[in-house]
């Protein structure tokens, strides 16, 4: 079975076009429009990527919750077969010119995002960063150093050594982080709810000229980490933070933590992708060890 026609089979309807887009740099992303002129955004894999479309369209659908930031809807999630491949169907929605105020709202509509909270460090289920397992299960002791530790820096760290990315200096290094971490990690705040992979790519202007978030690995944690991740490839307009600062002001010592909690994306993106990232992991964390 082709793509359309498990579509058309999802949406009792035929499918009139079908048009690769950009927008799928693990999966392939195609723009549809269906019979009745409704036009939706599909990501498509084999079967294989079942799992990782399941824990976005449940990402997504817990970032709309609060109904603050526009997230797409999600209209189906294919669990692909044999004979049918794997897909995760969206609202289309087209890029426009971003409003005057543009940076205003995605900076305070972040920070009430990050307000609507999560019950504890972590999330129900698990998911994906990237193509990586992210494990989002609770740490009894329920705070953010021993969550960061344990579920985030920790199973990045072994995938590196298993993989030769790190030395024995780098080892050393990495333990004495992770002995500071409570130290380093900054006051206790409630648990946030975290886009968890917010970088450039992964966020665009409506028709209105408002943000909308996508593409996310959301779990409950640290608020700094969405801000450090945003800073983390740039792309983002100074007045998203200003704005950020305004509506939720950031704990003494923020800025001190930002490469700290940029540690882990480019834990990810070393194991991803190998190359300098390893080398910006050693760096930083010879940095606070």
């Amino acid at each position: 079975m082709t793509l359309s026609d498990a579509l058309a089979k999802e949406f009792d309807q035929a499918v009139v076009s079908l048009q690769p887009i950009g927008g799928g740099d693990i999966h392939q992303a195609f723009c549809v429009q269906l019979r009745d002129g409704t036009e939706i955004f599909v990501k498509s894999s084999d079967r294989t990527s079942a799992l990782l479309f399941a824990a976005e369209a449940e990402g997504l659908s817990w970032l709309a919750e609060p109904g603050i930031l526009r997230v797409p809807q999600v209209l189906a999630v294919g669990q692909g077969d044999e004979d049918a491949p794997a897909f995760l169907a969206l609202e289309f929605i087209r890029a426009g010119r971003p409003a005057r105020d543009f940076d205003e709202l995605l900076g305070r509509g972040l920070a009430a995002l990050h307000a609507a909270c999560a019950p504890h460090f972590g999330h129900a289920h698990d998911n994906f960063i990237g193509t990586l397992p992210q494990d989002n299960r609770a740490v009894e002791a329920d705070t953010w150093a021993e969550f960061y530790r344990l579920r985030r820096l920790q199973p990045q760290w072994q995938r590196m050594v298993d993989a030769g990315l790190t030395s024995e200096t780098g080892r050393m290094a990495y333990e004495s982080l992770c002995n500071r971490l409570p130290d380093l990690c900054g006051s206790n705040e409630p648990p946030a709810r975290l886009h968890g992979d917010l970088w450039s790519g992964n966020h665009l202007c409506d028709e209105s000229g408002a943000p909308v978030i996508f593409d996310p690995a959301i779990y409950g944690g640290h608020r700094e980490m969405d801000l450090a991740m945003m800073r983390l490839f740039g792309g983002f307009g100074s007045r998203a933070y200003a704005s950020y600062r305004e509506a939720s002001p950031l704990a003494e010592g923020a800025h001190e933590r930002v490469e700290l909690f940029q540690l882990y994306p480019l834990m990810v993106h070393a194991n991803l992708f190998g190359g300098g990232y390893a080398e910006q992991v050693a760096t930083i964390i010879a940095h606070y060890a």
